[in-house]
């Protein structure tokens, strides 16, 4: 039923078209197509319908005839197809696809003609309208896919790309300058350029192109190829395993707009291909209404085509035609009157909005990103141009991102769901290491030294810059075959010879300075970044008339003075009644009390002593008074050494006011650094090969201060360790690092890996085996503090000594005092039961001899004489001898 409607439908319109001609308003408009190719097939059907909605309106009162002519991609034979136009008087012509065949019809239509030509070719230069008024440019400029491109592959942090192009017109080689541009923009470049004939369908051919490519480190392939030409590289590349995992593919619109009508075998050799693909809405109702006209028609006429769905292609001459229609509406005239007119044309078309700007169609600003997977693609979502990538594109629920890992997971080739790296090691037979340039002329040998041995015929490099080089490369995960080679000369002249493709990388003492950047990259620093001033000492106090009592302060001073007279006086008290020397008028003892509590410090003098009090307590004052005298002596030293040393010069001022002359080693940054940012005058500045020669200008005075990295410093330092000290401010510069190409792919590698040597603490390792101990070294830090902290020890330090000795003689002291004065009470009481007892004895005596003496005269009154008083004063005498004695106890 639908068949029959259909042929009832395309009588009714061939009799209409008949009654038009016959009118005489029949208007011819011609084509130049290649029907060999799916694309020539898509644009004439959609011109067809063009037409068809123009006739089949009854408003217009003249018919248009759609003349068509074949060139299959020939540049001549486009132009016979012109000359055979112009001869059946056609208002317009459209096509052809190429650059070179429009360019050529061009010449034939002339301005003599003045037929407006609407070429299909998206890479007119700018210079076309000019020479050819009447050519206008029907397809968007889509050079806007590169940016689209370089922004994927900054997503995914790639620095290096293959262009493969075919080398056929001019808008597949005009690629490659936009797209080497924009890369370097975002840091990435074109590490290699494969162009590829138009027919180059030998399969040995492409074998040996692959193969090259397979062994060469870049693993991201951008594809700017024909539909059929991309579609053998693809199959081909499968077959060669370069479709597996770590590849990365990235077509560009020539091939994607063809996407759809490929095939489930193609897409089986494509899985994991990204594709930046020109977009059109698809879900309007005017797009549904052509797709389903298109379809139908499309699988009549090529019945062989397994896909019949319309393409960016078919959508773009649809609007093309009705742009010519519309104009052949306004205008009958043709020529310039029908050029103003197509010129003018602004409508919204199938393809989005058309209009003219500079005879060229307004250019495509939206893209779409695909990716094969399955029998069919993906569409991961969008890319706007100065937006960035979207899931979808609707005014109100659009959100844009600057980075494409914002749009899902993307299937790559092989399956593997981690980032494909995008580069991998050469695999040439004769693929040479790396190339590794090292400075010969480093003045700190620790760093990087290069010694020839003239016996051996061989160079070797030694270093803590090589060695972290090769700790680093160990740390990588694949094998990096490298060699070094020597380099002499500047810094920057080293680092200008990678950008000359010299040398692949540097490594040693290289500082990251800005105008280094232009000719290489760097990677994350392995030393301090700062640029230091070294200067020498002075001795900080003008007068040292009080120095010796610095080591204390005055609390202990006093303290000690009163401990010691303390001392003495308990001593003194303890031996004055063993000792005539401690007796005497009061001015004698007191200076025999000073002496002995002064002398005591230096010797024990135990032979003079003679209680084991006094014994005790001096012992302990002794050990106390030497643990102060040695403490004493220490710190005396520290403070004459240490402390009493400061920077000769302070300050970056002070040398420039005084016109002083500075120093800095010849083959670094420094002097540039010291001249246009610290603006020091060229003739204050000396140059020094050698840290000897630079040491001994800087004791005799010969220069004021050197300015010196500070890795450099610290090893500066290290072997100069007495009379000189960083001082001033320290200044923020780039530090040391391993210089590598622009774009290298070794360049993260290699800093990831120089990452894990810091982390792992190899680093530290490295830097203790290779640069020493610095112990000697005194930096910013470690000078503030020496300068702010007092070297005066006080009494807090020694309260346990000062508590020991004073105990020591308080205990001896009340020994002494109690133990005395219980004797002495002890003697006063048997001295007076001794009198007590003589008295009594007396007087018993006395009675006795009374009564003896009255019995022997009442007895012997007459007989005998009175007794003796002789015997009576004997006995008192032996009394009073006893009462003598026991006076003279002790």
């Amino acid at each position: 039923m639908e068949h029959y409607l259909f042929c009832f439908l395309a009588i009714v319109l061939m009799f209409t078209q008949k009654l038009i001609a016959a009118d005489g308003n029949e208007i011819n408009v011609g084509a130049i197509l290649d029907e060999t190719c799916r694309i020539g097939k898509e644009e004439r059907v959609a011109m067809q319908l063009a037409i068809e909605d123009f006739n089949g309106d009854n408003t217009n009162r003249s018919l248009i005839q759609l003349l068509i002519r074949y060139s299959h991609r020939e540049p001549f034979q486009a132009a016979l197809a012109a000359k055979e136009l112009i001869n059946r008087q056609v208002k317009a012509i459209l096509g052809p696809q190429s650059w070179e065949e429009a360019s050529l019809v061009a010449d034939v239509l002339g301005s003599k003609n003045q037929i407006p030509l609407l070429s299909f070719s998206d890479s007119a230069p700018e210079w076309a309208p000019e020479r050819w008024p009447f050519m206008l440019q029907a397809s968007p400029n889509k050079y806007a896919q590169i940016r689209a491109i370089v922004d994927i592959v900054q997503s995914w942090e790639w620095h290096q790309v293959t262009l493969i192009y075919e080398d056929k017109d001019s808008s597949f080689a005009g690629l490659m300058p936009h797209l080497s541009d924009a890369l370097h923009e975002v840091g990435a470049e074109i590490s290699h350029v494969l162009a590829l004939p138009p027919f180059a369908s030998s399969s040995s051919s492409l074998s040996k192109e692959l193969g090259r490519l397979k062994r060469r480190q870049c693993r991201v392939f951008v594809v700017h190829l024909s539909f059929p030409l991309a579609v053998r590289l693809f199959t081909k590349a499968k077959k060669m395993k370069m479709m597996e995992k770590g590849y990365v593919w990235i077509a560009t619109d020539a091939f994607t707009s063809l996407v759809h009508s490929i095939n489930a075998s193609v897409f089986y050799s494509m899985q994991g291909v990204l594709g930046v693909k020109g977009y059109f809405p698809d879900n309007e109702l005017r797009f549904q209404v052509f797709y389903e006209r298109f379809r139908r028609r499309f699988r009549s006429e090529y019945p062989e085509e397994n896909n019949h769905e319309p393409g960016m292609f078919a959508v773009q001459a649809y609007d093309a035609m009705k742009a010519v229609v519309l104009a052949i509406r306004e205008s009958n005239k043709g020529g310039q009157d029908l050029l103003e007119k197509i010129l003018a044309s602004n409508f919204d078309g199938l393809a989005g909005k058309f209009h003219f700007i500079n005879q060229k169609l307004a250019p495509m600003h939206t893209f779409q990103i695909i990716n094969v997977m399955g029998r069919s693609y993906g569409e991961l979502g969008f890319w706007s141009d100065g937006l960035g990538f979207s899931e979808n594109i609707t005014a109100s629920g659009a959100t844009y991102k600057s980075s494409m890992k914002d749009l899902g997971q993307v299937l790559w080739p092989g399956g593997p769901r981690s980032t494909p790296r995008g580069w991998n090691l050469a695999t040439d037979d004769d693929a040479k290491p790396l190339r590794i340039g090292v400075p010969s002329e480093s003045t700190f040998k620790q760093y990087v030294a290069v010694e020839f041995d003239q016996l051996q015929n061989s160079t070797s490099f030694k270093g803590y810059a090589i060695e972290l080089f090769k700790a680093s490369v160990q740390k990588l995960p694949f094998y990096l075959p490298y060699e070094f080679i020597p380099f002499e000369g500047k810094y920057t002249d080293l680092v200008k010879k990678i950008h000359l493709k010299n040398f692949d990388a540097a490594v040693g003492d290289i500082a990251i300075v800005a105008n280094r950047f232009e000719y290489a990259e760097f990677t994350v620093p392995y030393t301090e970044s700062q640029l230091v001033m070294v200067v020498p000492l002075r001795s900080k106090s003008s007068s040292k008339a009080w120095l010796f009592a610095r080591p204390f302060t005055k609390a202990m001073w006093i303290l000690i003075f009163t401990i010691n007279v303390y001392n003495g006086f308990v001593v003194w008290l303890i031996e004055r009644n063993h000792s005539s020397d401690l007796r005497g008028s009061f001015l004698n003892q007191m200076g025999t009390l000073v002496s002995l509590s002064f002398t005591t410090l230096f010797s024990l003098q135990g032979a003079k002593l003679h209680s084991n009090l006094s014994r005790m307590a001096m012992v302990v004052w002794l050990f106390v008074a030497l643990i102060i005298t040695q403490t004493y002596t220490a710190n005396l030293s520290t403070i004459l050494t240490v402390s009493g040393l400061v920077p000769a010069i302070d300050s970056i001022e002070s040398l420039q006011a005084s016109d002083a002359l500075v120093g800095h080693f010849g083959v670094s940054f420094v002097a540039k650094y010291l001249e246009e940012v610290l603006h020091f005058k060229p003739r204050n500045m000396k140059n020094y090969s050698s840290p000897e020669d630079c040491a001994k200008e800087l004791r005799n005075g010969g220069i004021e201060a050197v300015f010196l990295e500070k890795p450099i410093a610290k090893l500066f330092l290290a072997r100069f360790c007495w009379g000189f000290a960083i001082a001033g401010p320290s200044f923020k510069v780039g530090g040391f690092a391993f210089a590598f190409a622009k774009g290298s792919p070794l360049l993260h590698e290699v800093t990831e890996a120089l990452v894990k040597v810091t982390e792992s603490g190899e680093l530290q390792e490295l830097e203790k085996a290779m640069i020493g101990s610095q112990k000697c070294v005194v930096n910013q830090e470690e000078s503030s503090e020496l300068e702010d902290e007092t070297f005066s020890l006080s009494p807090s330090s020694f309260w346990m000594l000062f508590i020991i000795t004073g105990g020591t003689s308080t205990l001896a002291l009340l020994i002494y005092v109690f133990y005395y004065k219980h004797k002495i009470q002890e003697f006063g009481l048997v001295h007076g039961i001794v009198w007590m007892l003589m008295y009594f004895d007396v007087v018993r005596r006395w009675k006795h001899h009374e009564n003896q003496l009255s019995r022997a005269q009442r007895l012997h009154a007459n007989d005998h004489e009175a007794p003796s008083p002789r015997n009576s004063s004997t006995t008192a005498s032996r009394i009073v001898n006893s009462s003598l004695a026991i006076d003279s106890m002790p």
